[in-house]
């Protein structure tokens, strides 16, 4: 019987790329979320999903914060 794969664990984008990323509708600076490997707007009130190490920074891919 195969072994189930090894969880993946979330990657951090790199520090240098945090640094230059900016809300694609306010542009204002984002906050990284490690637990939920997530960009947050706290202006636009979105969290972008990172996939793979990759911020997808599209508003229609963003999750709405409550």
């Amino acid at each position: 019987m195969p072994s189930p794969p090894p969880e993946q664990t979330p990657r951090r984008p790199d520090p240098k790329l945090l640094e230059l990323l900016v809300c694609p509708l306010t542009k204002t600076t984002l906050v990284y979320d490690g637990e939920r490997d997530e960009l947050v707007s706290t202006a636009a009130r979105l969290a972008f999903p990172i996939r793979d190490g990759i911020p997808i920074m599209l508003a229609s891919e963003a999750r709405v914060l409550e």
